[in-house]
């Protein structure tokens, strides 16, 4: 083998040795893979201290006001019997008041783009909101969110019509809390480097805990004190949590001040491991969110009481909460692509061992949904908080990680956007369509790990047993 290809030097490492200058041999065309990024110094990392767990703890909170309140959302109606369960699929946690009171005259699936878009703006703002954070640090984007995230909740407690509602719950509200959920990713990258994974899955554990903790206080307020008011005490709860991130979030390294171009959203698509990340990441998300979506109406498809239905969802958050911090752990000891792999796989077979068998087999199948809930709830938590740590990973300048990462989310929103309508009408096509939606879940995940798989073949060529 030839001698391995010389790193580039950064602007400030001044002249080199002459022995460096040999001429290097190009390497055999059959072991020619693509040059990894130029490996960080880990003692320019505190990994540790109490300036960055002050970030992590500010980042959760964040997460936890943002994704969290996304989560809140997630998909908790249920109606009657039978396949038309389909229609009601992403609907939020309003949809009972909303469709009852003053959007009575609009059907479920009008009323579902509420939540939906709120999902999609969530990850499409992302390269706008990296370059910014990549600017200005991580502060004022946090104080732009903060500040579109309340207001937008606080204009909904007051709207009577659906274009009010979409555009004060689903535009501004929404954008905001793509604010909030990329710079504290980006800016924990910065403090940690052996301990990354899992300071990012402390920080993710916030959208589970939120996904928990807000529906249970949307349903005890709504009823005593109405639905504006239950809006105007969640915006006050939110605001003092944000007021944390502002004060505690913040990067080691100062901010690369550039302007906006096109080319800086562009450039990482001309890595081939970041492509493949990419389109991992998006299949994964055009079949990782279906379970959440659909698996309350499947149940109730089945005959599982309302009662129990509606803790699915929690369940899943729940289990989520582990699922950020315990196998994030494990990717700072065998790599982060290595444990994401695995937990994709994981979770494609959880769902044809439980959640398969559920839609087919007679009698009583809730032992089945409910094991699936707490196994995929578990391995779903990892598989979305690992990516800003894969991104890390492939990301040679941790000053540019802003918009890297957001130009990744942003391409994995459209599967957010369009999972959902395609597994409604695979589920609504036959008797059999939910077994038809699991099988079309499942096959996502594991596609997208074959493309994540790539994408670490394109890093450390064909060695297997090395951490990647």
């Amino acid at each position: 083998m030839g001698p391995t290809p010389k790193m580039a030097e950064s602007p400030s490492s001044g002249s080199s040795d002459p022995s460096s200058e040999d001429v290097q041999l190009p390497l055999p065309a059959s072991e020619k893979i693509e040059p990894a990024p130029a490996r960080p110094n880990p003692g320019d990392f505190p990994d540790g201290g109490l300036e960055a767990w002050f970030v992590v703890a500010g980042g959760f909170c964040t997460v936890f006001a943002s994704f969290g309140w996304i989560n809140c959302e997630s998909f908790k109606s249920i109606v009657d019997s039978g396949l038309m369960l389909i229609e009601c699929a992403g609907v939020g946690i309003f949809q009972d008041y909303y469709q009852s009171d003053f959007l009575a005259n609009y059907s479920s699936s009008d009323v579902a783009w509420i939540p939906s878009t709120e999902s999609f703006m969530l990850f499409f703002w992302g390269p706008i909101v990296g370059k910014v954070t990549d600017h200005f640090g991580p502060r004022v984007p946090i104080i732009i969110g903060t500040f579109l995230h309340i207001f937008g909740l606080m204009m909904t407690s007051i709207s009577k019509e659906y274009f009010q509602i979409f555009l004060s719950q689903s535009v501004v509200s929404a954008i905001g809390c793509s604010f909030l959920f990329y710079p504290p990713m980006t800016a924990c990258s910065t403090w940690f480097l052996r301990h990354r994974a899992l300071a990012i899955g402390i920080m993710a554990s916030g959208s589970s805990v939120g996904g928990v903790v807000l529906p249970i206080m949307v349903h005890r307020l709504v009823d005593d004190i109405g639905f504006g008011w239950t809006m105007r005490a969640v915006a006050f709860v939110l605001l003092g949590v944000l007021i944390i991130g502002i004060l505690t979030v913040r990067s080691r390294i100062p901010p690369l001040k550039q302007p906006l171009v096109l080319k800086d959203f562009i450039t990482p698509y001309t890595e081939p491991s970041f492509v493949l990340l990419t389109i991992g990441i998006w299949m994964i998300y055009i079949g990782g969110f279906l379970p959440f979506t659909f698996i309350v109406v499947q149940a109730r498809a089945q005959g599982m009481s309302a009662s129990l239905a509606g803790y699915l969802v929690s369940i899943l958050n729940a289990a989520g909460t582990f699922g950020r911090i315990v196998p994030a752990h494990f990717g700072d000891v065998f790599g982060v692509f290595n444990i994401m792999i695995l937990l994709t796989g994981f979770g494609a077979v959880t769902g044809i061992a439980f959640w398969l068998p559920s839609t087919v087999v007679s009698g009583n199948t809730n032992a089945l949904i409910i094991v699936f809930a707490i196994f995929y709830g578990f391995a779903s938590g990892c598989i979305f908080s690992l990516v800003p740590a894969l991104i890390a990973k492939i990301s040679p300048d941790l000053r540019k990680l802003g918009v890297r990462t957001g130009s990744l989310y942003a391409v994995a929103s459209t599967g957010v956007l369009i999972g959902s309508p395609i597994a409604g009408v695979v589920a609504s096509s036959n008797r059999n369509g939910f077994l038809r939606l699991t099988l079309f879940s499942s096959l996502l995940l594991m596609v997208g790990a074959l493309f994540i798989g790539a994408a670490r073949l394109k890093l450390t060529g064909r060695k297997l047993m090395v951490k990647a």
